[in-house]
C-alpha cells in the first residue's frame, strides 16, 4: 500500500515548513529557550497518582534523561488510542500550545488494537495510519518536530522463554508512516522486546506492575518505566531529534526512589 497524504500548505507557511524539516537539535541555540517535549500516548506512558502506585508510566521517568531546558509535557492518558485521543480534543489541546522547536512524541497501539470497542479501535493500514498523519501534520504545521514511537511491548513469553510480539500489524503500519512521511522513528517495540528477552520471564516481573494482588504484564513499576524511558531518550539522541546536550544519564543509574506519585490529578 502506498500512502497518499495531502498537506494543506499556504504561501505564507514557508518558515513553518523550514522549521518542520529541521531536527529540533539543529535549531539555532543562540537565544536559548525552554523547549517542550509533548507526549501523546496511552497508559504505558501516562502520569500515575498515589492511588495507582507502584504503577508508573515511562513518561514519568523521561525527565531524568533530559536536560533541564527540555521540559516534558505528558499528555498521555490511560486507555486512549490514536482515535479517542483525537476525538476527546486532546491532540487539539497540544496543537494549541506547541511552538516551533518543540517536539511531539507519539506512541499509540495498545488500545487501537481493541476491535470490540468502536470508540478506540482503528484498522492498522487505514485509520491508524490516517490518525498518525494527523499528529505528524499538526506538529509540522506549527514548526514542531514529530517523532513516532512504536508501542512498547507487553511482558509475554512462550513456553520456551522466548519474548513474544503482541501488537500485530500496528508497529509495521507505524514504520511505514515514518518512512513515507520522513518522520523520526523510535522502534520501542523491538528494543523493549530485546530487553525483555535479555532479562527473561522471571526478572521481567520486577519491571512490570506485579504486586501481591496484581499480575500486570502491560504496565510498569519504577524500574520498568525507567528502563523504557532510557530507551526512548537514547532513541531521541540517536535519531537526532535531540542533541547530546539535551540528554543526560543515558548510561547512568537512575534510582527507582526518584519516582514519586502526586496525591491526585489536581495536586
Amino acid at each position: 500500500m502506498t500512502l497518499t497524504r495531502r498537506r494543506a500548505v499556504t504561501a505564507g507557511t514557508g518558515l513553518v515548513l523550514a522549521l518542520a524539516a529541521t531536527p529540533a537539535a539543529a535549531l539555532p541555540r543562540g537565544n536559548k529557550r525552554m523547549r517542550t517535549l509533548y507526549v501523546a500516548g496511552d497508559s504505558t506512558a501516562a502520569q500515575k497518582y498515589a492511588d495507582a502506585a507502584p504503577e508508573t508510566g515511562w513518561g514519568m521517568a523521561l525527565p531524568f534523561f533530559l536536560h533541564e531546558d527540555v521540559t516534558v509535557a505528558n499528555h498521555a492518558v490511560n486507555g486512549r488510542s490514536t482515535k479517542s485521543f483525537i476525538d476527546e480534543g486532546r491532540l487539539t489541546a497540544i496543537l494549541e500550545v506547541i511552538r516551533p522547536g518543540d517536539l511531539l512524541l507519539i506512541q499509540f497501539g495498545h488500545n487501537d488494537e481493541k476491535a470490540g470497542d468502536p470508540t478506540r479501535y482503528t484498522e492498522p493500514w487505514t485509520t491508524y495510519q490516517d490518525n498518525l498523519c494527523r499528529y505528524v501534520d499538526g506538529a509540522r504545521e506549527r514548526g514542531a518536530l514529530p517523532v513516532l514511537a512504536t508501542p512498547v511491548e507487553r511482558r509475554r513469553f512462550d513456553a520456551g522463554g522466548a519474548a513474544l510480539r503482541t501488537h500485530g500489524e500496528y508497529p509495521a503500519a507505524m514504520r511505514q508512516v515514518a518512512q513515507e512521511e520522513g518522520v523520526a522513528l523510535l522502534d520501542v517495540q523491538e528494543q523493549s522486546l530485546a530487553l525483555w528477552q535479555e532479562l527473561g520471564p522471571e526478572t521481567t516481573k520486577t519491571y512490570f506492575n506485579w504486586t501481591a494482588t496484581e499480575q500486570d504484564n502491560t504496565h510498569f513499576n519504577p524500574p520498568g518505566a525507567i528502563a523504557v524511558a532510557r530507551l526512548i531518550a537514547a532513541g531521541l539522541l540517536h535519531t537526532h531529534a535531540l542533541a547530546p546536550g539535551d540528554t543526560r544519564r543515558i548510561d547512568e543509574e537512575v534510582p527507582a526512589p526518584w519516582i514519586t506519585w502526586p496525591d491526585s490529578e489536581e495536586s
